[in-house]
């Protein structure tokens, strides 16, 4: 196993050698000018020229990519180009709200997905299988923006159970309030999940019900429930790991909608604000520090996969 993520994080160098790559081109080909953005539509040329100096923006590209590379591999992930801070202090202060949103959304995502399919699998070609896989569909077709309108309306406008916007840190409200905050974005979020991981958690339980030992076991007259929990749910959630860990990438990248539309100061805001300014450096940052969080993830869903299934070798 050590050989194995030894291995693993060796590989992810030359994919975040790529991404660096791509994202730091495919900024600069995006029109608009960090300097102009700053400085807005009055300013002198003399200013415009010191700004873009002190950006490093008026060195040729190829030397900007250098300095870029080489200030990544030394730790240093530059500057803000927006507010002249270092881009991982940025990061560090967005992170929370970020973090609890994607925890928050698998969390919600899971506990209502996998009892749904074993459910499902178990009253297979019922009305509660027909009713679960109804839900199933319904959650991957609605689209996450009017979701969250109508639980905006309805729930937040109309009850006052949950606020509109916002969001408060766990330091100035504590944990209870930041989730109060959380719950509705969250919601939105996580129910766009139920419906894969329902139809998948499904799909592999019918998969193992099918099996040889499966037929033993129900051969030797054990009980339906031991047949469901014991012997088929463990061998059918390795995979369903696997997709989980899928859900969450896409949780991460689905958080910048999110957090636009409910004014959430996270990762994804902070990302998105950064590219209309053109802050090139943290934009870079943000890019990198998801792919980074990617990677490690994988890593950690292949050693869960082999806990939950022994018989998996790694190369």
């Amino acid at each position: 196993m050590l050989k194995f993520t030894i291995k693993r994080l060796l590989s992810a160098i030359p994919v975040l050698f790529i991404v660096i790559t791509l994202v730091f081109f495919l900024m600069r080909i995006i029109p608009g000018d960090p300097a102009l953005m700053i400085l807005g539509d009055d300013y002198e040329p003399e200013d415009y020229a010191a700004l873009r100096e002190s950006m490093g923006l008026n060195k040729p590209i190829l030397q900007q990519y250098g300095e870029y590379v080489f200030g990544i591999v030394s730790g240093d992930w530059g500057t803000s180009l927006y507010n002249n801070k270092p881009v991982f202090q940025n990061i560090k202060a967005r992170m929370e709200p970020t973090i609890l949103v994607t925890i928050y959304s698998t969390i919600i995502a899971v506990v209502f997905a996998i009892p749904f399919g074993i459910v499902s699998a178990r009253r297979r070609n019922t009305v509660v299988d027909y009713s679960l896989t109804t839900v199933s569909v319904l959650a991957l077709s609605l689209p996450s923006f009017w979701l969250g309108l109508m639980l905006v309306y309805y729930v937040c406008v109309r009850t006052g159970l949950f606020p509109v916007q916002g969001y408060k840190f766990i330091a100035d409200a504590g944990l209870r309030k930041a989730l109060h905050c959380l719950t509705i974005p969250c919601l939105v979020l996580g129910f766009q999940h139920v419906g894969s991981l329902t139809r998948y958690t499904r799909t592999t339980m019918l998969d193992v019900l099918s099996n040889d030992y499966i037929k033993t076991a129900r051969a030797k007259g054990l009980a339906e429930r031991l047949v469901y929990y014991k012997h088929a749910l463990k061998n059918a959630l390795a995979p369903v790991v696997t997709n989980i860990g899928v859900s969450i990438a896409s949780m991460l990248g689905g958080a910048t909608i999110t957090e636009n539309v409910f004014n959430i100061p996270g990762m994804g805001k902070l990302a998105y604000d950064s590219l209309l300014r053109r802050d090139y450096t943290q934009e870079q940052a943000i890019i990198l520090f998801v792919a980074i969080i990617f990677i490690i993830m994988n890593i950690l869903l292949d050693i869960i996969y082999k806990i939950l299934d022994p018989r998996i070798e790694f190369d």
